[in-house]
């Protein structure tokens, strides 16, 4: 007899743009696992039960994203990652325990390692823009590579110095204005929505950075963001958003249907057809 398939599915409220289901059930389909993969849209004021009543719906775990990643984390037993970075973006039943991590962290840093490889070595100082979830992960991902010096700049300096009580004296807050921190930064992560379709421009001028400087964006949606076409009008090294949205799906996925999936060119051509497709679409960034 063949085993009874399994399900999964992305959480959120909105829900509707994830590109998750894409992402998942490729890999399904791809490896023959009898599963499927779905949206739920949940409201926040209902996520706390939908968490409790996973198993009663008939999942083996989850995708959360905004605005749910720290109620995730509330709602589960989370791993030491996801309680570093404050939240939770992935949820699994283990013998009826509900727990949680974060795969943000692995899949900012795979895309890195896999887009510009070697691209912490020597690295000094890095410089994140955003104090957001997303911008925790980065950090906790960047400190977790040894990264010694991660400015963080944020139009609201308050919350970057909270990201420095989380994560220690290797967080510096800067104000958004002073553009100086980019001129001897070895890497610029944007962990903002600035530059996402629906959202202003990125006001930043790229041109101070050092030649050897990597550019790394969180935003998929657009898939080519303003500040990726002038990093490479400069000739720097670049990730784009859309590649950690890849990695980031891989250790849910094994989690819930005990494969470890690769990221091919053929996913990526997949969901760059379907960004294309839908390009008025926000909700581009991981």
């Amino acid at each position: 007899m063949s085993a009874p398939a399994r399900a999964a599915c992305v959480v959120g409220w909105p829900v509707a743009h994830s590109r998750s289901p894409l992402i998942h059930n490729y890999w399904l389909k791809r490896y023959g696992i009898a599963g499927e993969y779905r949206r739920e849209a949940v409201p926040p004021e209902q996520f706390a039960d939908f968490a409790r009543a996973l198993a009663a719906r008939g999942y083996v775990g989850a995708n959360v994203t905004v605005p749910h990643k720290a109620a995730a984390l509330a709602a589960s037993q989370p791993d030491e990652r996801a309680r570093a970075v404050g939240a939770a973006n992935t949820l699994w039943l283990d013998r009826g325990v509900l727990r949680a991590t974060n795969t943000d962290v692995e899949g900012f840093l795979d895309n890195l390692d896999a887009c510009t490889p070697q691209w912490d070595r020597g690295l000094g100082k890095a410089v994140v823009l955003g104090a957001g979830g997303a911008a925790r992960g980065v950090i906790c991902g960047l400190i977790g590579r040894g990264v010694a010096h991660v400015t963080v700049v944020n139009r609201t300096r308050r919350r970057a110095e909270v990201l420095r009580r989380r994560f220690g004296k290797a967080v510096h807050p800067v104000d958004w204005a002073d553009t100086s921190v980019l001129a001897d930064a070895g890497l610029l992560v944007n962990a903002t929505t600035l530059g996402m379709a629906g959202q202003p421009e990125l006001p930043l001028d790229v041109r101070p950075l050092p030649g050897h400087a990597v550019v790394a964006e969180l935003v998929y949606v657009p898939l080519v963001t303003p500040l990726l076409r002038a990093a490479r009008a400069r000739g720097l090294r670049t990730a784009d958003g859309l590649g950690m949205l890849m990695y980031q799906a891989v250790r849910g996925f094994a989690l819930w249907f005990g494969r470890v999936p690769e990221v091919t060119a053929e996913l990526r051509a997949l969901l760059e057809a379907d960004l294309g497709a839908s390009a008025d679409q926000a909700g581009g960034i991981t």
